[in-house]
């Protein structure tokens, strides 16, 4: 039997670390378990090649991270640095390329060289996402309030929120049903005709999910990647030096000033409950650490199917967990290069090209293909890349001269995180590989060292049920007040002192931190309650 903490946290992923951070940071004894024998969770740096090489294995970029936290946690005086990311680069099958640089007048002429309407329409397809990002971005570093509860709190929480609709025109109201309920197509398809922008951008309707550019939903998707802040920019993207690992590590780093403990290779086997209140929680070494308050950032699948006993949790959360769809067809490909590639269509080196996010897709139908492809069972004859070179920038993560390649790609069947077919997963990396060699010959060959993370790996590894990055589908029937189960989106659960804070929750998706600042906000919020109700 240990001293005990007033909070253990199950899993020590980016989300389990901010907890950590905030919750100690308010006085209270806390204590981190994580599986895997470094923190990170998908957000992590590892050495697959050898000790002169650092990959990030899984996330690759920053964005959502709130600026606030950033202040709050002091992260820069633990490493915390971020370099802008460049512009989107599609080079083309055809010898051409298109880049979205963010001068106004360069941007035109680029998408101009496909479709002058294109160029036209462009500035109102932006304004249109800036004005429904406006509405839902500050929604999503709220905690939900219950809609459909009639108990006074509740009721407060609902008002709050129809006192921020206020400023919701019936323009915007369609705008944004329309947004949430369509595909990326549907919303391409109002402004774009060329095959080399609308491909461009309907990857960042379905990049993590399992789902086609004319799958439902995907518009939101979409919108998802605009909202976040990057050294003051709204919707830019970086690359932490040192890899996300970096992030991680300065997480750690602030928990630990704040006098938090974290446990590394402490998997954790059970959690433990008495009369509907947590106790604490079994480690899988045999020792019990009670503690009043429990978070679990782990997977909901993991958490209240494996964790603990379902028959003590209420039979419709439980079959909303059952439910819960985390379906993905993501392959992650890291790569070692003896050199950069040299694009056939713009071979000089630019670090707005090379530091970029290079997209290969051809078009939008081309993207659909490849879905469907997948949803029949057969890895993708075309898969599509989000593909990033952060050595461009940070000369910490290679040895001088060569880089570091993330080609972040999509699909093979979903079924594959259950079932893998590691034959067809190698295939599937070589089309990858012969994708970008086409683009930008010698490409191959400059290939020194390869790691192909497939769905079952992720799930297996990382603990991504069903390899879904996301932790779940950021589908509309799993998004804010159901996201992951009815009546349980304020991070509580059915268990007094049980609260959950992983990217299943709401606000998750991505590299956010927001589920865990907004778990310790619900906990010190619940722990004056008590205080009131004692007094």
């Amino acid at each position: 039997m240990t001293a005990e903490y007033d909070a253990v946290i199950v899993g020590g992923g980016h989300n389990g670390l901010v907890a950590a951070a905030y919750l100690a940071r308010n006085g209270l004894r806390t204590l981190v378990c994580e599986r895997r024998p470094i923190v990170g969770g998908a957000a992590v740096s590892e050495h697959p090649f050898g000790p002169d090489y650092t990959v990030t294995s899984l996330s690759y970029v920053v964005s959502l991270l709130p600026p606030r936290l950033v202040h709050d946690l002091r992260l820069d005086r633990h490493g915390y640095h971020v370099y802008p990311q460049g512009p989107y680069f599609a080079p083309r099958a055809d010898g051409r390329y298109l880049r979205l640089p963010p001068d106004h007048g360069e941007r035109y002429a680029e998408i101009a060289k496909f479709s002058k309407s294109d160029a036209d329409a462009y500035d109102g397809y932006e304004a249109r996402l800036a004005r429904i990002g406006a509405v839902l971005g500050p929604l999503l570093s709220q905690i939900p309030p219950k809609l459909g509860s009639r108990r006074p709190r509740d009721l407060l929480g609902q008002s709050l929120l129809l006192r921020h609709l206020r400023a919701v025109d019936t323009r915007l109201a369609v705008d944004i049903t329309r947004l949430m309920t369509g595909s990326i197509a549907d919303l391409l398809d109002q402004y774009f005709t060329s095959d080399a922008l609308r491909g461009l951008l309907s990857v960042s309707g379905v990049i993590g999910m399992w789902a086609g550019p004319r799958s439902p939903g995907t518009g939101y998707v979409a919108l998802h990647h605009h909202i976040g802040e990057a050294g003051g920019q709204t919707g830019a993207w970086g690359f932490p030096r040192g890899g996300m690992g970096a992030v991680t590590r300065a997480l750690a780093a602030a928990a630990r000033g704040f006098g938090a403990e974290i446990r590394t290779g402490t998997p954790v086997a059970a959690i433990t409950n008495r009369e509907g209140r947590v106790t604490g929680v079994d480690l899988a070494s045999g020792e019990h650490v009670p503690a009043s308050t429990v978070v679990t950032t782990a997977h909901p699948a993991i958490s209240f199917l494996q964790l603990i006993d379902p028959a003590v949790l209420p039979a419709d959360f439980v079959a909303d967990i059952r439910g819960w769809q985390s379906r993905s067809g993501t392959v992650k490909i890291n790569l070692a290069l003896g050199k950069l590639p040299v694009f056939a269509s713009h071979p000089a080196f630019d670090p707005q090209v090379h530091g970029g996010t290079i997209v290969l897709a051809e078009s939008l139908d081309e993207i659909e293909i490849s879905f469907q492809e997948a949803v029949y069972g057969s890895p993708s004859s075309a898969p599509f890349a989000d593909v990033c070179m952060p050595s461009v920038f940070d000369d910490s993560l290679a040895p001088a001269g060569q880089h570091i390649m993330s080609m972040f790609t999509q699909w093979v069947p979903h079924t594959y995180a259950d079932q893998p077919d590691e034959e067809q997963l190698g295939l599937y990396a070589d089309r990858m590989i012969a994708r970008m060699d086409d683009l930008a010959p010698g490409f191959a060959d400059s290939v020194l060292h390869r790691q192909v993370i497939g769905p079952s790996q992720m799930q297996q590894e990382y603990g991504i049920v069903g390899g879904n990055i996301f932790h779940g589908e950021l589908t509309v029937g799993q998004m804010f007040h159901a996201r992951p189960a009815a009546g349980y989106a304020d991070l509580r659960t059915p268990l007094s002192g049980l609260y959950q804070a992983g990217s299943s929750t709401h606000g998750g998706g991505g590299v956010t931190g927001i589920p865990g600042r907004n778990v310790v906000r619900q906990i010190l919020a619940d722990r004056r309650a008590a205080r009131w109700r004692r007094s």
